[in-house]
Parts: structure tokens; sequence; C-alpha cells
């Protein structure tokens, strides 16, 4: 027969009772039985075994001795335990044996019951657990009524039930809090109920409980979603008169939409009020600013957003100077887009092929072959390979000027650069290919 010194060993030590033969493990657990020890070594043998089914069977031997009760912690424990390992109904067994147990039942059992439900995605389950805790005297409180809400919310076919949850809460003497309305608030706009959201945010004034920033940013951004920019703005409005500072995603939220509304010069004002109003505006919003101006063909107006920027404390970075060359290139501002091109380049940004395409492409476009060319050798100093579409339209002009010495330049250039893997020669070639074809060609044609 084994002791209890070395029984506590054998399972702590054998992960995995299916390793054991039938016979044998019958006897272990005989031994077990036996010598059972204290509540506190069978919450220990429990809390040590590795596969949950084992710990079961120890708790189930122990509870079965004469004149022993097993521990709250060891339900505790055994619950979670099983819980974690998927087996639900021996979890829904358990509970109803502790139930006709006299143990005080914690809030941690059940807290720990629905973040296993959450993470095995169990909407039904996670609601369920509510009102088991209620069975077992055990008031929920207001994080354990979020938490289930969050759950719930997260499928589309529960927000109905978890709005149930929330309205009733308070007969079961929980009280919704801030953050209750506010997970409620955003799975309505997320549904496009904004009707709903907005009930909701004017019945937390009637019922003392103090919206947030979050509370008046999800409103925002289901006002935005519906397009609804200017109530978004009164909203904003409305938060600054009660003494709220927005958070920069407050004013992503409008920005944004003011520039998707073609609302620039409200984009701009509001740009300029952030620092006013205590949010020093970051690179998100100047960026956002910047691609809303060149999206809408005012490109000139974009570049003085780009240069006021380091006066209010923020440098701008590669997309705020991708953003600019793109936008100038699309508006035919070639020699304003190269003069940034060479900023970018000089502050270490590596121009997208596409933004210097476009850029070469342009000036090839509008006969300006010197301009285009500079363009490739700064790629070049820089250690960028021109995309071939690029070296496709620039050699070729550059063969029509009969300027030997801008090919004899530019060639020592590229074998210069060409060295590095990151550009390839044959790039060159293809172009220059491509020119002699088509001037082969046209020799053919002449009569």
């Amino acid at each position: 027969m084994y002791s209890q010194k070395s029984l506590l060993w054998f399972y702590s030590s054998k992960p995995n009772h299916h390793e054991y033969q039938q016979g044998n493990r019958d006897q272990d657990l005989y031994s077990l039985s036996l010598s059972i020890g204290s509540p506190a070594r069978v919450q220990k043998l429990i809390a040590s075994q590795s596969d949950p089914l084992l710990a079961k069977e120890i708790f189930d031997i122990a509870s079965r001795v004469a004149n022993f009760r097993v521990s709250y912690s060891s339900y505790h424990i055994l619950i979670i335990k099983l819980a974690r390992s998927k087996h639900f109904s021996l979890v829904e067994d358990l509970l109803v044996r502790l139930k006709s147990e006299p143990y005080a039942v914690s809030t941690s059992l059940f807290s720990g019951l629905i973040k296993v439900y959450e993470e095995a995605d169990m909407p039904e389950k996670a609601l369920k657990t509510f009102y088991t805790m209620l069975e077992f005297k055990c008031q929920p409180l207001p994080k354990h009524l979020n938490r289930i809400l969050e759950v719930l919310v997260s499928h589309r076919n529960y927000v109905r039930p978890a709005f149930d949850l929330f309205k009733n809460a308070h007969r079961h003497r929980v009280s919704p809090n801030t953050t209750s309305y506010n997970i409620l608030m955003r799975a309505f706009c997320l549904n496009d109920n904004l009707s709903i959201a907005y009930s909701l945010f004017n019945q937390m004034f009637k019922r003392d409980v103090l919206p947030d920033i979050e509370s008046y940013r999800i409103l925002m951004q289901g006002l935005c979603r519906k397009s609804q920019v200017n109530r978004a703005v009164d909203l904003l409005e409305d938060m600054l008169n009660k003494g709220f500072v927005p958070d920069a995603l407050s004013y992503t939220t409008l920005l944004n939409a003011l520039c998707r509304k073609n609302k620039l010069r409200e984009a701009y004002k509001l740009l300029c009020r952030m620092k006013v109003k205590g949010c020093n505006p970051d690179i998100l919003h100047y960026n956002t600013v910047i691609l809303g101006f060149c999206r809408e063909g005012c490109a000139a107006d974009a570049c003085k957003i780009l240069m006021d920027m380091p006066s209010n404390g923020c440098l701008p970075n590669l997309v705020s100077y991708r953003t600019l060359v793109g936008g100038l290139c699309d508006q035919g501002l070639f020699d304003d887009a190269k003069n940034y091109i060479q900023e970018m380049i000089s502050k270490g940004f590596s121009p997208h092929f596409s933004i210097s395409h476009a850029l070469i492409n342009g000036f090839c476009n509008v006969g300006k072959i010197k301009e285009a060319c500079e363009v490739v050798e700064q790629l070049l100093e820089h250690g960028d390979a021109p995309h071939l579409d690029s070296w496709a339209v620039v050699l070729p002009m550059i063969c029509e000027e009969n300027d030997k010495s801008r090919i004899e330049s530019s060639f020592k250039e590229i074998l210069r650069v060409e060295i590095t893997p990151n550009t390839r020669l044959i790039h060159a070639a293809a172009g220059l290919e491509e020119y002699v074809i088509r001037k082969a060609e046209a020799k053919s044609r002449r009569p």
C-alpha cells in the first residue's frame, strides 16, 4: 500500500492516466482512498494534475470517503481545469454538486468560467453563467455584466439578448456603468442601429451615469459611418462645452470623415483647433488632411500643411512625402514634385517606385528629358533602382535627344550603382532594346 508521500509524488508526476493498465490504476486509486490525507492534500493532488480527467477521478474518490469533505478550493480548481479542457458537461455536473454544499461560492469562480466561454466563443454559456451566479446567491458585479455583454455583442445574433440582459440588470441589483453603455452603443452603431445608440447615450445623463471620451467617440464614429458628419462635429462641440478633452482617435475619426465629404476647409480648421483644445495633432492627423487635399486636387494647399508641420512639433514622414509627391504628379506639378523627392531623399526616405515612375514619366511626357534624367540619377545615387517602366520611358528619350554626353553620364552612373543587389542593369537594357526595335521598324517602313 502506498504512503501519502508516495501517492502525492505518483499523481503529480503521471500526467496521462490512459497510459496505465486498468488494474494498476484501480489499485492506485484504492490506495489513495485508504490514505486520503487532508482536504489540503487532495487540493494539491487535483491542482498538480495536467490531465483534468485524472484530477476528476481523484476528486470523486475523495468525495466517497466516509466523513471526508472536499474543500471549496478543490471544486474551484477542478471546475476551471475541466472548463479549459472543454469538458463542459462535467463542469455542469460539478456545479450541481457544489450547489448542495454549504460553501460560500466566490465570484472569481464565475469570472474564470466567463473567461473560458469567451475564449471558446460560446456566448450562450457565458449568458447562462450570469443566471447561474444568481442561483448560487452570488451577487454579480458590473465587471461580470460587462464581460458577458462583450462576449454576446461579438455575435450579431446575440446583440438583442445582450440588450435584454442590460435592461434587466437592475432587477438583479447590478447597475450598468459607463462601460456597459459603451459596449451596447458600439454594438448598435456597428449594426446600423444608430437611433438606439443615441437613445442609450441620452439615457446615461438621465440615470446619472457619466459618459466618457469613449462614449462620445463611439457615437461620432457611428455618425461618420452614416455620413452624418455635421452631427458628429456638433457632438464634438458638445463634448468640449462639457469640459471633455477629445482624444487623438476622436479627431482622426472626424478628420477622415470631413476629408471624405470634401469638407477640406473644415478639416484644416479642425486640425488647427486641436492644439488650442489640448490635443496636439500627430503625424496621422496631418497625413489624413494631406491625403484629403491631394485626393481632391489641392496638392498646393497640401504643401502648405506639410510646411507648417515642423513649427507644430511634428515632422513629415515617408507617408507624408509619398502622398504629396503623388498628388503633385497627378496635377502635373512635376517641378514641385521633383523638389519634394529631393527633400525626402536628403532625409533618408526612399520614394516608392510608383511615385518616382510617375514623376519620370511625367517629365518625359512634357519633353523635360533633363529633369527626368536628374530624377533617375538621384535615385541611383541613393541606391534605389528605377522601375523597369521608368527605364523603358527615359532611355529611348535620351537616345532621341542625340545627347551622347547625357547617355555616357547616365550609363556611368548606372554601372556605378548597378553592382549593388538592389538594381538590375537588364532594366536599362530592356529600354534600349525597345528603342532599337522601334528605330529598326521605322527605318524599314521608309520608302
